[in-house]
């Protein structure tokens, strides 16, 4: 277990993380900001490595066999708990991507629309047109989507399969739906009779004392919302778990798919393992250990630009999540800060990537490097910024 004055996990070495055994490796010599990864030195290896003898001690054959379709009860149990709703509205899934993959199949159908906040998870709509759907996009403003937005956008007549939102610690823009935003939403969605994804991959990582609002899902007692939750950003993507609540007639729609039916549970020792981890305290205060590594990296890197830059670029201070969003003045154009960044050696992720937004922004993620990486990265993009202004 980690102590609270730890900084390393004492078993994050990165012997394999290299090309072919991990998704994505940035070049030698390049700080990479891109992508919303956690820092292989934040990654629980030490906490996660007893915990499948720990399973598989207390569970026995059981932890081997065919999981129950919607999960294994333990871990549902826990989650049910957590978020005030009963283990036959929670189902585990391998993860958000897959969870979303699913409901496409479900609710989807080639041709029909989703509803997407203008700005969104781009991986999430590629996911959304793999399977044929049609993402229409909704103007937002600083608390994400506005009612009489999302009022329109399902006022055309058309197929709506569902509204994909992410209201807590938005993905790129870090921004957060007050309560009263939350309602207003929830009541246009009703009265269209429209569900609503509700994606909160990075509720859990507050980064300030204050509590973000209940989820849409609490508010509407699981009635037209459909949460996706993940392990893959509080503890690790590898352990492919994560978990989605709706009502239970739903989750008994899901549960019956051939996959389950076929298969059994989605990850089902892992569920397990992870059930362990959250039963007796740890995982909280893993969160709260990660909470503060992840709020160091994000005033590390805030300040670093904030300093170095002008008033014609806005640095975002995110209350929670994984992602700083930055917006440029008009003569900033995004292909020559790109170009600038990569010249210094700073990999970026474009504001374009994640939808039709006006203006020129980019999304910097502080969660897999450390501070003193952070801070490097942002002198690079200051200076390097500056000098692409003076060759203009």
């Amino acid at each position: 277990m980690l102590s609270p004055e730890s900084t390393v996990s004492p078993l994050s070495h990165a012997r394999w993380w290299r090309a072919g055994v991990v998704q994505a490796v940035s070049p030698p010599g390049v700080i990479d900001l891109g992508p919303g990864y956690l820092e292989p030195s934040l990654l629980p290896v030490d906490e996660v490595l007893p915990l499948y003898p720990e399973a598989l001690t207390e569970f026995g054959a059981a932890a081997l066999g065919y999981g129950a379709n919607a999960g294994a009860e333990p871990l549902r149990a826990l989650l049910a708990a957590r978020h005030g709703c009963a283990p036959e509205e929670v189902m585990v899934t391998a993860g958000t991507s897959q969870a979303l993959t699913l409901l496409c199949t479900l609710l989807g159908r080639p041709g029909r629309t989703v509803a997407v906040e203008r700005t969104c998870y781009d991986l999430g709509r590629r996911i959304m047109t793999d399977h044929g759907l049609r993402p229409r996009e909704m103007d937002a403003d600083g608390e994400g989507v506005r009612a009489e937005a999302l009022d329109r956008a399902l006022s055309h007549g058309d197929d709506v399969a569902f509204v994909y939102l992410t209201p807590t610690f938005h993905n790129p823009t870090g921004t957060v739906a007050g309560e009263q935003r939350r309602r207003e939403l929830l009541a246009v969605a009703a009265r269209h009779g429209v569900p609503i994804v509700e994606d909160d991959a990075y509720a859990e990582l507050g980064l300030e004392p204050t509590t973000p609002p209940p989820s849409l899902a609490a508010l509407s007692g699981r009635r037209g919302v459909i949460r996706l939750g993940s392990f893959a950003k509080t503890l690790g993507p590898g352990l492919r778990l994560g978990w989605l609540e709706a009502d239970r007639d739903l989750v008994e729609t899901l549960t019956e798919r051939g996959q389950l039916v076929s298969g059994g549970a989605l990850n089902h020792l892992t569920s397990l393992a992870v059930a362990m981890l959250m039963r007796d305290g740890r995982y909280d205060r893993r969160l709260s250990w990660l909470r503060r590594q992840l709020r160091l990296r994000r005033d590390t890197l805030v300040a670093a630009l904030r300093a170095g830059t002008d008033a014609s670029v806005t640095v975002g201070c995110p209350a929670g999540g994984y992602f700083v969003w930055l917006t440029f003045g008009p003569r900033h154009s995004e292909a020559s800060l790109l170009a600038a960044a990569d010249r210094a050696g700073v990999a970026v992720a474009p504001g374009s990537r994640f939808g039709g937004i006006a203006g020129t922004h980019l999304r910097l993620a502080y969660s897999l490097n450390s501070p003193e990486g952070l801070a490097e990265a942002a002198a690079r993009l200051v200076a390097a910024w500056r000098n692409e202004e003076t060759l203009r």
